[in-house]
């Protein structure tokens, strides 16, 4: 890769594994701060409420990976 990042390659399994976890805890501080718009917190609010109004109408997590999973294949 011939880039102003070819250095860090060349880094140790290490180095590069500490250098994408501070990156990756950078970037969750900052998202930490993006807003979130109206409609989305109003969607996040109703799904709650119908949620409480029902909670069998919920499905667990195991439920949703499986289903995504076999959509996925």
């Amino acid at each position: 890769m011939e880039s102003e990042f070819a250095p860090l390659f060349k880094l140790g399994r290490a180095e590069r594994l500490q250098l994408v976890e501070d990156l990756w805890d950078s970037i969750a501080q900052e998202s930490d701060n993006l807003p979130v718009s109206d409609a989305k917190v109003a969607e996040v609010r109703d799904r709650k409420r119908r949620f409480l109004q029902d909670p069998e109408s919920g499905r667990s997590w195991e439920e949703v990976k499986k289903r995504a999973r076999a959509e996925h294949d």
